[in-house]
């Protein structure tokens, strides 16, 4: 009998190697496909730079053959390119809602956020929220704050009362433009249209060139309103792709007072997050009102700070069915959704009467 040699030894160990591979991968694959359905009930992004790094990081420290853990880091590296594309193709089928129309900033979120997914516009902030409620859209992506305009007043609002959780935040660099139509110049123009919220960034470029302005629910469709007026009186103050995507002219770029104009826009889902293992660079979000009695609000801001909870932003707002009554959002570093958050709840019920939790998130 013919002595085995050892490259005929090298292929049988590699044959037994690659089978159980084989076994393990289908293993692998199919817990790719919980986290795919994990991630698209709460909105999340298939990429977790931060993870993958960490289990990069933990495993190859295990290789102690310098030249194989060089390998084996390309190997897990390949191997997590294969899940993710495995993960997209399993959310393709995501319905992402959106206020406004193509060309709108919360349609170019979206698109950054969810590439594969399909987008789906409404006409206003809560009938995309309410989509989500519904079960007509997975996930809706909504204006919360902008770095120079504040607070989205209306989506706060539906954090408030309604029943979504916020599983992401994205912060979006946001050029306004002035659009007008084909021919049109920028002495041509009398009047501006565009959502409030464009308005205000770029108020002081308005009142430098003496225009009138005219509010509409968003700054794409206020591009369309333009184009159907076809007036060269009338511009507006939206994005160069709403310009593209409606046949305007850029008549003035970049108009917005703040050349560091940014927008944060939230990730809402049915499902809150679970809590996250890792601590560092999570923020929680709450809601409450305080009782009617001296201190009580003072007592409450305490309380989140004596649990280890630094406030990253503290706002009131107005109550609709009650008149001068006012509600609280908080947002903190730190997950709730842990023995010291739940001690703050706890806590914090003794001076609120509604205390509600909207989501723990890290920025996408």
């Amino acid at each position: 009998m013919a002595k085995e040699n050892s490259l005929d030894k090298a292929r049988k160990i590699i044959n037994e190697v690659d089978a159980q591979m084989r076994e393990l991968f289908i293993k692998r694959m199919q817990a790719a496909e919980m986290v795919a359905e994990y991630k698209k009930e709460r909105g999340l992004g298939i990429f977790d730079a931060a993870r993958e790094a960490e289990v990069i990081r933990r495993n190859s420290e295990l290789v102690e053959d310098g030249a194989i853990r060089e390998y084996y880091v390309s190997f897990l590296k390949n191997n997590m390119a294969v899940s993710r594309a495995y993960q997209s193709r399993l959310m393709e089928g995501m319905r992402v809602a959106y206020s406004g129309t193509e060309g709108a900033f919360a349609h170019i979120a979206a698109e950054r956020l969810y590439p594969s997914a399909e987008k789906v516009a409404y006409p206003d902030f809560a009938s995309a929220y309410k989509a989500v409620e519904n079960g007509e859209a997975d996930v809706c992506v909504l204006p919360v704050e902008n770095s120079y305009n504040g607070e989205v007043g209306q989506v706060t609002d539906l954090m408030f009362s309604g029943s979504l959780y916020v599983n992401g935040m994205f912060d979006l660099p946001v050029t306004q433009d002035l659009l007008g139509v084909k021919g049109a110049t920028i002495a041509d123009i009398r009047t501006v249209v565009s959502h409030p919220q464009a308005l205000g960034q770029c108020a002081g470029y308005i009142k430098a060139n003496g225009f009138e302005v005219r509010e509409y629910g968003n700054t794409a469709l206020a591009a369309r309103e333009v184009a159907s007026l076809a007036d060269p009186s009338v511009g507006a103050i939206a994005s160069a792709e709403a310009a593209e995507l409606f046949g305007l002219d850029v008549l003035d770029h970049d108009i917005n007072e703040s050349k560091s104009n940014t927008t944060r826009f939230a990730v809402f889902s049915r499902v809150a997050n679970k809590r996250i293992p890792n601590e560092r660079g999570v923020h929680s979000i709450l809601f409450f009102t305080v009782r009617n009695e001296a201190g009580a609000l003072a007592k409450a801001v305490d309380i989140i700070g004596s649990h280890g909870f630094n406030m990253r932003s503290l706002r009131s707002r107005p109550m609709k069915e009650l008149l001068w009554q006012y509600y609280f959002y908080v947002e903190a570093e730190g997950d709730v959704q842990t023995e010291r958050g739940t001690a703050m709840m706890e806590a914090l019920g003794e001076y609120c009467d509604k205390l509600k939790f909207v989501g723990t998130y890290i920025k996408f």
